[in-house]
């Protein structure tokens, strides 16, 4: 949609586009001849509103934006004290807006609603109840230090959301190599809705640190594309043991919690897209 609006003179033709381009708005194909000339600024989204009987007490043109205390800091800045720019305020159709007067009769209104629910986009997300859904650990004795304080906060997510202790079973391996094999094992046996998976890799413990983590990351993504079971990832990569246990509770919240919460959601947005709930 394309929306063609007269500018009564040139010096309010220079500031508006000056205005559009000091926004950031994406310039489009302007023109220019003998009788005149255009620019076009290009919006992701035009709408096109049509009016019969009482004029809303808005401007004809109004741009929304997602910041609009940031727009009107901007648009105070380019005005450079000139008058014409009104407040931020409330509107009665539950937004806020502001005007920008540029010239006779040429007056912008952008606003923003007050609806947070405005403009999302419809998408299927996940619950986060786990009520009678099935999971398995896969955890580590190696670096027990960490794995078992990723451990706490995976159970802590799993029993906090709803899953019952006897639908949760833990499995103990060596270290993280072996972590992908166990993984294949459970999510074959058609016992559990989701995986989840803990370790923790230090690179100044092994000389074949990526090696080692490429392919454990290789294999539970394998083992979840082949299955079709959700594995949710929660083996850490870290430089030093102080890294490990920040991402373990300290400091950088945890790991193994942030693990669970992935697989209660993705075990929900699989039922939801197989029409199971």
């Amino acid at each position: 949609m394309t929306v063609v609006r007269a500018v009564g003179a040139s010096e309010e033709f220079v500031r508006l586009s000056e205005l559009f381009a000091a926004l950031g708005f994406e310039a489009g194909k302007g023109w220019e001849d003998d009788g005149g000339k255009g620019a076009a600024f290009l919006a992701p989204v035009g709408n096109l509103e049509l009016v019969t009987g009482r004029m809303p007490g808005s401007p004809e043109m109004l741009i929304e934006v997602s910041e609009l205390d940031h727009v009107h800091a901007a648009v105070t800045k380019w005005m450079d004290g000139k008058a014409g720019l009104s407040g931020v305020e409330a509107t009665h159709w539950n937004s806020r807006m502001f005007t920008v007067h540029l010239g006779t009769g040429l007056t912008l209104g952008f606003w923003q609603s007050e609806n947070p629910l405005h403009g999302v986009v419809p998408a299927v997300e996940g619950d986060l109840s786990a009520v009678g859904m099935k999971f398995a650990i896969v955890t580590t004795r190696w670096n027990t230090v960490i794995t078992n304080r990723l451990l706490q906060g995976s159970l802590d997510c799993l029993y906090r959301s709803g899953a019952k202790r006897e639908d949760v079973t833990v499995v103990r391996v060596p270290g993280a190599w072996e972590i992908p094999n166990a993984a294949r094992t459970l999510a074959e046996s058609g016992k559990h809705d989701a995986i989840v998976t803990l370790g923790c890799l230090l690179r100044g413990e092994t000389a074949h640190y990526e090696a080692i983590y490429n392919e454990v990351a290789r294999g539970i993504g394998q083992s979840q594309q082949e299955t079709g079971v959700p594995h949710a990832f929660g083996v850490l990569t870290c430089e030093t043991l102080e890294q490990a246990l920040d991402r373990a509770g300290l400091k950088a919240g945890n790991k193994g919690f942030e693990a669970a919460s992935a697989a209660i959601e993705m075990v929900s947005i699989q039922r939801k897209l197989k029409g199971g709930a």
